[in-house]
C-alpha cells in the first residue's frame, strides 16, 4: 500500500527490496526539497538566512546539477549537457549557486525537474545493465568506481544534507515550518 503524507510526499516502502527501499527514499528526499520551495516567488528563492549566501533557488539550481553530473556524467559518462556544459567550473566552481538569482523559478523548477526526469531514466537504465553493482562507466583518479548503490546512497545524503538548509531557508521566508 503506498502511503502519501500531508505534503503530498511518497512515503518509502516500509518491507521493500533494496532497490526500492532506495529508490523510495530517494523520491522522497526530491519531494521534500520540491514541497520546501513549492509556491516560492523569485525574492522567496533568492532569500538568504545570515551570513550564508545559500539559496533555495540555489539549492534546486545545485540539486538538478548533482543529479546531471552523478546520474548522466558518473554512472554512465555522457558529456555535461546544457547549461552545465558552457560554465568555466575552474573559473566559477561555485556557478549553479551564484547564477540561480539570475533565473525565474520557473527556469529554476523546470532546469530541476528535468534533472530529475533524466536521473530516473539513467537509474532505470543503469538497474537493467547489473543492477546496484553496476559500477560508474567514469572512475576517480585512482582508477576506482562507485556502484549505483553508492551514488544513491550519495544522493539521498545530499538531498538530506541540504533539504535541512531548505527549513530554516524556507522559514525565514515565510514563517513555514516542518520537518
Amino acid at each position: 500500500m503506498t502511503e502519501v503524507d500531508e505534503q503530498g510526499r511518497t512515503e518509502p516502502p516500509l518491507a521493500g527490496d533494496e532497490v526500492a527501499t532506495l529508490l523510495g527514499f530517494l523520491d522522497f528526499q526530491r519531494a521534500t526539497l520540491a514541497w520546501k520551495t513549492a509556491g516560492l516567488d523569485a525574492a522567496g528563492l533568492s532569500a538568504t538566512v545570515g551570513a550564508s549566501s545559500m539559496t533555495l533557488g540555489g539549492l534546486l539550481k545545485h540539486m538538478a546539477y548533482v543529479e546531471d553530473d552523478w546520474f548522466s556524467r558518473w554512472l554512465h559518462a555522457h558529456d555535461r549537457g546544457a547549461p552545465w556544459d558552457a560554465v568555466d567550473w575552474g573559473a566559477d566552481p561555485d556557478w549553479e549557486w551564484r547564477s540561480a538569482a539570475d533565473d525565474t523559478p520557473e527556469q529554476l523548477r523546470t532546469l530541476w525537474e528535468g534533472a530529475v526526469s533524466r536521473a530516473r531514466g539513467h537509474v532505470a537504465d543503469a538497474l537493467a545493465d547489473g543492477g546496484l553493482d553496476r559500477p560508474a562507466r567514469r572512475a576517480w583518479p585512482d582508477g576506482r568506481a562507485p556502484s549505483l548503490r553508492w551514488i544513491l546512497c550519495h544522493m539521498i545524503e545530499e538531498y538530506a544534507r541540504h533539504n535541512g538548509h531548505a527549513d530554516l531557508l524556507r522559514e525565514a521566508v515565510d514563517g513555514a515550518v516542518g520537518e
